[in-house]
């Protein structure tokens, strides 16, 4: 029996049915066929290929395996996502940090039969994934990657800080000093654009919403997409939002809600302790109203702080509000091509006023509005 025959026969018993003993039974005539390896990796790699063509990019099928199944499945597909990029070069600079980001360990080593189960596991995953809106047609795909500006590995350093800290009025200032650089960031790279006619349009990236309490911090998300002039559309059952925007807000937004993130989850941690401490049990119900009024409160914070360092540049710069205007213009209307049937969804859960409470104050120590300068 040839190997391609016996990779045939093991993928028509085990992908098109999902019983556990079509399983095995692919399993078990891969694992008897050790000269089919290589094609079985193979054919890996033209599943990933497919899910390139059907809209996805290597962040979310690594994001979805690591959701749906487990951390040596994601080995495996993490090995044949750079099999299959090879040497040629990446579509897009996003897409390049996400090959780099992949698990650099091989998968882990097993008996023939296991090791054979977990790829047929991965490749029903890859067979069944949906087609999703392409992200990146409205902007060159061979764009060379550029280094980082001094502005962003700044902005990071201050937030990293932020995290790290545990005192809130240094995380406050740190965090203040940070939006502050972003929405300068945003308002320079857009003023350049339009001086320059660069042609500069939207794009789009997907950003990571993760168990548990994701509607909370798909909420927060779409908070801080919105300050930053761009649009969100969750993913309930993918695990992740799509943002909508140009790229230095898109930029914006994925640094700024990862810090956020990595705050409330600290605030949280330290409130369900004190809590604990004054003899009260929390429950999923404090948790969840904690994360949704953290969201609340920082969206209103993040508005005022964008529309504050707007209110700086305006005088000095006459042409920023039609700039402003007419990008979103364009954010909307990208969104409206990308996703023309989206609906609300409503944050359920929120009943606990403790939770409420303490997570309002938490995003009110985490303060992103800018401080007075200096004269």
């Amino acid at each position: 029996m040839s190997t391609t025959t016996t990779v045939d026969r093991a993928l028509r018993a085990a992908l098109y049915d999902d019983t556990d003993a079509a399983l095995d039974a692919g399993a078990s005539l891969l694992a008897a066929d050790p000269a089919a390896d290589g094609e079985l990796t193979r054919r890996g790699q033209e599943f990933v290929a497919a899910a390139w063509r059907r809209g996805w990019q290597p962040a979310d099928v690594v994001r979805l395996v690591r959701r749906r199944l487990d951390d040596t499945h994601v080995h495996l597909v993490s090995a044949l996502i750079r099999a299959e990029a090879g040497e040629r070069p990446a579509p897009s600079p996003r897409w390049a940090a996400q090959l780099e980001e992949l698990d650099p360990e091989p998968p882990r080593l097993a008996d023939r039969f296991s090791h054979a189960t977990a790829v047929l596991e991965l490749y029903r995953l890859l067979l069944r994934l949906p087609a999703l809106e392409p992200l990146d047609q409205a902007r060159p795909s061979a764009a060379p990657r550029q280094p980082e500006s001094r502005m962003l590995t700044r902005i990071r350093a201050l937030l990293a800080k932020a995290e790290a800290t545990g005192y809130p009025e240094e995380a406050e200032a740190l965090s203040a000093k940070a939006q502050e650089l972003m929405a300068r960031h945003s308002i320079d790279e857009a003023l350049l654009a339009a001086r320059t006619h660069t042609g500069d349009v939207p794009g789009a990236c997907r950003i990571g919403v993760d168990p548990p309490y994701e509607t909370a911090k798909a909420v927060l998300l779409d908070a801080v997409a919105a300050a930053n002039r761009c649009r969100a559309v969750w993913h309930d059952a993918l695990g992740f939002s799509t943002v909508v925007g140009f790229e230095p807000d898109l930029e914006a937004v994925e640094l700024l809600y990862t810090s956020l993130l990595v705050q409330a989850t600290t605030a949280l941690t330290k409130a369900e302790a004190a809590q604990r401490k004054g003899g009260r049990k929390r429950t999923k119900t404090f948790r969840q109203s904690f994360l949704a009024a953290y969201a609340h409160r920082i969206g209103d914070r993040l508005r005022a702080a964008a529309e504050g360092a707007e209110g700086e540049v305006v005088g000095g710069e006459g042409e920023l509000l039609p700039v402003l205007a007419a990008r979103d213009v364009a954010v909307a209307d990208r969104m409206e091509e990308m996703f023309p049937d989206t609906v609300t969804t409503r944050l359920r859960g929120v009943s606990d006023a403790a939770g409420w409470e303490q997570g309002a104050a938490a995003a009110d120590r985490a303060q992103v509005t800018g401080r007075p300068r200096l004269p």
